[in-house]
C-alpha cells in the first residue's frame, strides 16, 4: 500500500512529474541536450546552482535536482541563494517557493542593492557583476568548482542581436566559461536551449508565481509612469515580431553563431590575434 503524502509533498511531486512528462519535450529535452552538447557537467562536480528567486533559476534548480536523481553519474549540488537586499515580501516569497519546490536553500547575505542604489549609469550591469562575484566567492568557499546560472535560449538570441545592432559585432552568451578571477571555477548555463515561453508555460501549469527583478531601482521605476525600457527589452520585442513572421527565425539566430563560415567573414579576432580577409586575399 502506497504511503499517503502530505498536500505539500504531493504538490512538489506533481511539479516534478510535470517536468518529466508534460514538459518533457519542450523543457527537459532542451535542458539535457544542452548539457550533452556543451559538455557542462562531469562526474565529481560540485555545482552551486545560483537561485535569484525568479522563474528561470527556480526551474533550473528543479531540473538539476531531477538530473542528479535520475542521472548516470554522481555529482553534488548546492542550491545557493544570495539575499542582496530584497524587501521582506519578496524574500518570504523566495523561501516559500523553495519550500513548495523541495529545494533546500543555502542562504547568505550581501548589501549589493544598497551599494548600487545611488548609481545613475548602468546600475543593472554593476549589480549583475557584483552579484556574480559574490556567488563565485561563496561557491568557492563551499568547495564548488562550478556555478550554474539560469540564462535561457531567449537570453542567448537577444545577446546576439544586441551585439550586432548596438555594438557592431557578432558575439553571444557562451554556454560555459572559465572564471578569470576565481581560479578553478567555471560558469555553466544548463538552460541554454530552453525557451522562455516554455518556462512561463510550466509556471502557469503548476500555479507558480515568482519574483521579478526586485531591486530598489526596478521598484522606483515601476512606481513612475512607466518602467524604463532597456536595450534587452527592445530585443525581446523585436524577437516577438520575428516569431510572428516565421517560426524558425529564433532558431536561425541561435544557430548562426554555431555555424560561422570564416571564408565569408570580413574580419575576426581571438585574444590578441586579429584577422582581415585582405591578409591572404591574393594568396
Amino acid at each position: 500500500m502506497k504511503p499517503v503524502l502530505s498536500e505539500e509533498l504531493e504538490r512538489t511531486r506533481q511539479i516534478e512529474r510535470s517536468i518529466i512528462k508534460k514538459f518533457r519535450k519542450s523543457i527537459w529535452r532542451g535542458f539535457t541536450k544542452a548539457i550533452q552538447r556543451y559538455d557542462l557537467i562531469h562526474e565529481g562536480d560540485r555545482i552551486a546552482v545560483c537561485i535569484s528567486g525568479g522563474k528561470d533559476s527556480m526551474l533550473m534548480a528543479k531540473l538539476m535536482q531531477e538530473l542528479k536523481r535520475h542521472g548516470k553519474f554522481e555529482f553534488e549540488l548546492v542550491f545557493l541563494c544570495m539575499n542582496p537586499g530584497y524587501n521582506e515580501k519578496n524574500w518570504e516569497l523566495i523561501q516559500s517557493n523553495a519550500k513548495i519546490l523541495g529545494i533546500p536553500l543555502t542562504v547568505f547575505e550581501s548589501g549589493i542593492f544598497e551599494a548600487v542604489a545611488d548609481i545613475d549609469k548602468n546600475p543593472c550591469y554593476l549589480c549583475a557583476r557584483m552579484r556574480r562575484g559574490y556567488l563565485y566567492s561563496k561557491a568557492q568557499e563551499l568547495g564548488c568548482n562550478k556555478i550554474a546560472l539560469g540564462h535561457h535560449f531567449d537570453d542567448v538570441i537577444e545577446t546576439i542581436l544586441m551585439g550586432m545592432l548596438y555594438s557592431g559585432k557578432i558575439e553571444t552568451m557562451m554556454p560555459k566559461l572559465h572564471s578569470t578571477n576565481f581560479e578553478g571555477m567555471e560558469l555553466i548555463r544548463p538552460m541554454y536551449m530552453v525557451k522562455e515561453a516554455d518556462i512561463k508555460a510550466w509556471c502557469s501549469y503548476n500555479g507558480l508565481h515568482f519574483i521579478q527583478c526586485a531591486c530598489k531601482f526596478t521598484e522606483s521605476n515601476a512606481a513612475c509612469d512607466g518602467i524604463k525600457r532597456s536595450k534587452r527589452d527592445e530585443m525581446t520585442e523585436l524577437i516577438e515580431q520575428f516569431r510572428k513572421t516565421s517560426d524558425v527565425i529564433d532558431s536561425n539566430i541561435f544557430n548562426s553563431v554555431h555555424d560561422v563560415n570564416l571564408r565569408t567573414i570580413i574580419g575576426y579576432h581571438k585574444n590578441d590575434m586579429r584577422y582581415n580577409f585582405l591578409d591572404d586575399y591574393d594568396g
